[in-house]
């Protein structure tokens, strides 16, 4: 993060706002909504300001801005339209410890001011980092329609059994699943149909029903799929925002993981060839006491945890320890990475079906059933195959295959760093290795890979310099001359 979001108490506090324009005049209006004292410095003020300093909402200096005006002062804005000015301001905030914002210009800034949706007390804030703020403002209005202005009722009635509550369990993590239950049900239902009385009628009586005890622990085997944040399911992210531990794998992107609940424990479990930081059955185990502790556990899985990610062990150990779980499917690598590679599993012109294989070497080779494989119209998907690529094409071939027959290796298939190698069964080892290509990798071999070419949608993002940019509208501005 370039900015650490957080929200100030500035009430009866005063902040100074450099500049008296449009601009400025929004920032102190906010700045008055957040119980502010506002001391304005300018020259001269607009109409609206005026209006202000008549009655009584703010102070005004009418002068150019001099660092001694900074005494006292909890926060400053820069709001002018020289840059100067405003490079001064910030300087001397800088220098007294003092926040300071330059309006557009976040290389001055030491905060952003953000986009709000207000449903006083509950506020939520949107921030391109000062980056985009035409985006944040967009993003900003569609929260606002998602969000009803009801809402600022369901907190402050929340807000008022919140002690109750807390006095009736002693145990934070039951107390925390109470709220979730209640806050995702009925209890916001009746508040935003304007039964606020029925709410707490409801509320009440859904207390008296849950007793102060232990919470049963419970385990959510979930997919998250081949590493785009954007393929995991809706039950998923729910079951993310709900667990108190999370059991993760390598596989599982960091993008996806910092999805997870922000204070839920994070263990690592990952697994890399010949390097296992927890092994098979010391990760079943600790599933069983974790959830033995009354936490709600969180798998995180790679892919699917049916296909080739032994949730079936680990499911086989919570139900011999009676303990509830529950399984969520991931987009596996195979459908994943190969759609997001233009290659289409099967097609009715090249292969009419389709077949899941590990190629992870042990003890440098790899126990396939290699006359099944090599069958005509069919797709062969190979998980985990980088480091054996060349025995497992070497197999292929040795085994009848032709040796043109396409294939590919995909690399972190489904996000920005994806990365594609396409040829054949007899040139795919070299090309792979001439593109120092690291795992995560998929293989898929078959006459299907050949229509990748025209296939081919997705175009991960590229940096483009200060440079090529500076070109680009150089180079437009010359074909519009």
């Amino acid at each position: 993060m370039d900015f650490l979001p957080i929200f100030l108490n500035i009430r009866n506090k005063t902040c100074l706002v450099v500049g008296a324009g449009e601009v400025a005049t929004r920032k102190i209006m906010l700045l008055l909504q957040a119980g502010a004292q506002v001391s304005v410095v300018s020259p001269e003020l607009d109409t609206t300001l005026k209006d202000y300093l008549v009655l009584g909402k703010i102070q005004f200096c009418a002068e150019s801005f001099q660092p001694k005006q900074l005494e006292n002062i909890v926060l400053v804005i820069a709001a002018t339209s020289d840059r100067a000015t405003n490079q001064l301001v910030s300087e001397a905030a800088q220098q007294r410890q003092i926040p300071v914002n330059v309006v557009d210009d976040p290389d001055l800034c030491t905060f952003i001011m953000p986009s709000i949706v207000d449903r006083s007390p509950l506020l939520i804030a949107v921030s391109s980092g000062g980056q985009s703020p035409v985006l944040a403002r967009l993003l900003r209005a569609q929260l606002e329609i998602m969000i009803p202005v009801a809402y600022a009722r369901v907190v402050e009635i929340a807000g008022k059994f919140r002690q109750h509550v807390k006095q009736h369990f002693t145990h934070p993590e039951k107390r925390r699943i109470f709220w979730e239950k209640l806050l995702q049900g009925r209890f916001t239902e009746l508040i935003l149909a304007g039964k606020d009385g029925a709410a707490q009628a409801y509320l009440l009586q859904s207390l008296q029903q849950e007793k102060d005890e232990s919470p049963q622990g419970e385990v959510y085997l979930v997919g998250a799929g081949p590493g785009n944040p954007d393929l995991l399911t809706f039950r998923a992210m729910r079951l993310m925002q709900q667990a108190d531990v999370v059991v993760y794998d390598r596989l599982v992107s960091p993008a996806i993981l910092d999805m997870v609940r922000r204070d839920a424990t994070r263990i690592y479990a990952g697994k890399e060839r010949n390097r296992h930081t927890l092994e098979q059955e010391s990760i079943n185990q600790l599933l069983v006491r974790l959830a033995q502790e009354g936490k709600r556990v969180l798998r995180l899985k790679g892919g699917d945890p049916f296909i080739f990610g032994r949730g079936g062990e680990e499911i086989e150990t919570l139900a011999s320890h009676h303990i509830p779980f529950q399984v969520v499917p991931g987009i596996t690598a195979a459908s994943g990475v190969a759609a997001y590679a233009g290659i289409p599993l099967t097609h009715r012109d090249y292969a009419q079906s389709c077949i899941f294989v590990t190629g992870h070497l042990k003890n440098n080779s790899v126990d396939l059933d290699w006359s099944h494989l090599a069958h005509p119209n069919q797709t062969i998907v190979i998980y985990m195959g980088l480091l054996g690529l060349p025995f497992l094409c070497q197999q292929l071939i040795a085994h009848d295959l032709p040796d043109s027959t396409p294939a590919a290796i995909i690399q972190q298939g489904t996000t920005q760093k994806q990365k594609i190698i396409t040829g054949t069964l007899q040139t795919l080892p070299d090309l792979a290795a001439a593109a120092n290509l690291t795992p995560p990798t998929l293989i898929i071999v078959g006459e299907v890979v050949q229509l990748h070419q025209n296939l081919a949608w997705f175009e991960p993002s590229e940096e483009i310099s200060q440079a090529q940019i500076i070109s680009g509208i150089a180079t437009d501005k010359d074909k519009k001359q």
